[in-house]
């Protein structure tokens, strides 16, 4: 200590992290705890197996290294088959028969830094987030350096695995028992998989049950094992720390700190859920298992579809193209429900507030309940459907502001309001504010729904909740009230609304009000512009003559053509092209074949010639783009022959922006109603008849009606 230039009370307290007199006891050469003794000795560069008398000589050593490899050769064929029973498959939520974990395991990343640890502030969060265009995958991008997480167990000896629920950690610590069992990955070590809720359970210590999964006839077999122990030839994958209950938590904290300071060399990677608890385990290092990218979903998706009906590339543009869904399958857990719901019809559900739901269902209930775990009940009072009102609550009062991320004293504000009223709760502001904080920690950690995105700052796990809550208290508490709807239909021109207007309209009974509201407010916002509405009933002679089809299927067609890649026609209605209409050229084939035979036999002969073509002709190969100009410029010649459709509309910049707003806003309720609702037979109607028309014309209709 005189080296290190310290005290024995500061060398006790700040170095080793004991009492001054222990230390002084230590020096003295009297009893101490093991742990400390060995901790004290490796500070002071002292060998303690030295000192204890427990070093071998050069020969023992030698003979001790023969002995050892032929232990361990013993014990890993003691330990193969119930490594291949309990960690070769997977089976979870409503799989119907269990899965080969080689079939279906996708490398998993980790981060080295701890996101919810980060010191950020809300601005940097929401310029990570790039929220002016609304990018909501993983919300926001995590700067932060990724590694594979097998690289981890080798950089590091003793881990620590933090992860939001359903992120892949008991995956991934089976497939390192397996890749260790089969010699793949440190194939020289035993590889023991302890689930931590089942080894609290059995009441004995660690290293007892650890032999309990040696399948020796010998009487030997504890000393056999302690001897590879000794010798650090272990991987010991210790999976749940967060699914003990407290009753037993103090008693497996220390046989894992004790256990991991008596056989220090051997390899430990355990796993535990983020905020769980305040754990402390200072040997080991503490990373976090990251979300899935796009490749690691690619990966999944092709391991899961492969040889089956169904093809991944079907399942994986279905997701591409629907980025809430895309944003869920970030997450292994809710990845998995979403290929089996997709493999169930070959599409997801057209009511996506059901797929939302079930996906709740899973972090909420199902997850825990499918592999019968009991967590403890932080708070007697709130069950699981006032947590849902407590979430559509905090989700209500941070989305309508546009506060997707806020101050964990936000959070729990907004917690204590809420249990406060419940019955028989505390009135007491500091019993409030402790119950807050404990209700916080357990929704991040039993559920992951609300997580710490830095050092006090938290947001929804997914934007996707936090609309679908906020869709839920509209529906549920808020939609009773005469001012609701009207305000809801006031966001109706932001892009960051369009998702809760979907879910609204989807979870809603009868979403009549809801739809004509829409459409008031749309045609509303043109009405006064007069050169608007002059295009308007232009537009409306042009699309009645180019296609039989209502303005509701061409507004949703628009996507469609585009996400294809099939050649289309536009009529622009800009210069800027801010707003068009998109059109087949084979649907102009069968609209032509009706009505002009002239116009049908040249644009037959052009199609022919250029398009109806073999995949291996040169030219569609390398000259699509050229191609696709020289059809737009000969369908521009013949529309205005035979159609008379110019090119000719000219408006100022807030015309533009107009238009742009309405056509947008427009086609969000022909999404609304081309969904799985309730909307009455006559109000669609209405509505689909009278898309895109100018005033003059749906007051015209409106007045037939009534006579």
């Amino acid at each position: 200590m005189i080296d290190l230039n310290l005290t024995q009370e500061v060398f006790a307290e700040t170095r080793v992290g004991c009492r001054r007199s222990t230390i002084s006891n230590f020096l003295n050469g009297k009893p101490v705890a093991r742990d400390i003794f060995i901790r004290a000795c490796e500070i002071l560069k002292l060998d303690w197996q030295e000192i204890t008398g427990l070093k071998k000589s050069s020969t023992d050593k030698q003979q001790t290294e023969i002995d050892i490899d032929a232990l361990v050769n013993q014990l890993r064929k003691q330990v193969k088959a119930d490594i291949e029973n309990r960690c070769g498959t997977m089976r979870i939520l409503d799989m119907t028969q269990p899965i080969g974990l080689s079939h279906i395991y996708t490398q998993v990343n980790i981060l080295e830094k701890i996101l919810g640890r980060r010191r950020k502030e809300i601005a940097e969060l929401q310029r990570d987030c790039n929220l002016e265009d609304f990018d909501r995958f993983g919300l926001g991008k995590v700067t932060e350096a990724k590694i594979p997480a097998q690289d981890a167990v080798t950089k590091y000896r003793k881990l620590l695995i933090l992860g939001k629920p359903g992120a892949g950690k008991t995956t991934f610590l089976k497939h390192l028992a397996i890749q260790c069992n089969n010699g793949q990955f440190q194939g020289d070590l035993v590889p023991f998989f302890v689930t931590l809720k089942d080894f609290a359970e059995s009441g004995i210590n660690l290293l007892s049950y650890l032999n309990c999964f040696l399948s020796s006839i010998k009487e030997s077999s504890l000393e056999d094992l302690k001897q590879v122990l000794g010798s650090g030839k272990a991987l010991i994958l210790l999976d749940g720390l967060d699914e003990v209950l407290e009753a037993d938590s103090d008693r497996v904290l220390r046989e894992v700190r004790e256990f991991s300071t008596d056989f220090h060399n051997n390899r430990y990677v355990m796993t535990c859920r983020i905020a769980a608890k305040e754990y402390t385990f200072e040997q080991f290092t503490e990373v976090e298992i990251a979300d899935f990218d796009w490749q690691q979903i690619t990966t999944f998706a092709n391991n899961w579809f492969k040889n089956k009906a169904i093809k991944p590339e079907t399942f994986l543009d279905r997701i591409k193209e629907d980025k809430p869904i895309q944003e869920l399958a970030s997450n292994p857990l809710l990845l998995t429900l979403l290929c089996l719901a997709f493999e169930e019809s070959g599409d997801f559900p057209h009511n996506r507030a059901r797929l939302y739901k079930e996906g709740l269902d899973a972090l909420l209930k199902k997850w825990d309940a499918k592999r019968g775990i009991k967590r403890d009940k932080v708070y007697q009072k709130l069950w699981l459907q006032r947590k849902e009102a407590l979430l559509s609550k905090i989700a209500w009062d941070t989305f309508a502001p546009g506060e997707y991320f806020f101050k964990q004293e936000v959070a729990e504000k907004y917690i204590s309001e809420y249990i406060r009223n419940l019955p028989g709760a505390s009135i007491d502001e500091e019993a409030l504010q402790l119950d807050s904080e404990v209700v916080l920690k357990s929704i991040e950690a039993q559920h992951g729904l609300l997580v710490a995105r830095a050092k006090h700052i938290y947001s929804f796990s997914h934007l996707t909740f936090h609309e679908y809550f906020t869709a839920r208290e509209i529906v549920i508490v808020r939609q009773s009230a005469e001012a609701a709807l009207p305000e809801l239909v006031s966001h109706i021109f932001e892009k960051r609304w369009r998702e809760v207007f979907l879910l609204v309209v989807a979870m809603s009974d009868n979403a009549d009000r809801l739809v004509l509201l829409m459409k008031e407010k749309i045609d509303i916002s043109v009405a006064r512009d007069e050169k608007i509405q002059e295009f308007l009933q232009w537009l409306n002679v042009r699309i009645s003559k180019l296609n039989s089809k209502s303005a509701t299927e061409l507004i949703l067609q628009v996507k469609e053509t585009k996400e294809t890649g099939d050649f289309y026609v536009e009529i622009n209605v800009s210069p800027s092209r801010g707003v068009s209409l998109y059109l087949n050229i084979s649907e102009l084939l069968k609209i032509a074949k009706k009505g002009n035979s002239i116009l049908y036999q040249r644009m037959e002969k052009f199609y022919n010639r250029y398009y109806n073509l073999s995949p291996s002709n040169k030219i569609i190969q390398t000259g699509k783009f050229i191609l696709q100009n020289k059809l737009a410029s000969f369908l521009e010649k013949m529309l205005f022959k035979y159609f008379n459709i110019t090119h000719n509309w000219q408006f100022d910049g807030e015309q533009k922006t107009l238009l742009i707003q309405y056509y947008r806003a427009n086609q969000l309720l022909a999404q609304c109603l081309h969904q799985e609702c309730y909307v009455s037979r006559e109000v669609r109607q209405e509505i689909e008849e009278t898309l895109l028309l100018p005033m003059a014309e749906i007051d015209r209709r409106r007045q037939v009606i009534r006579t």
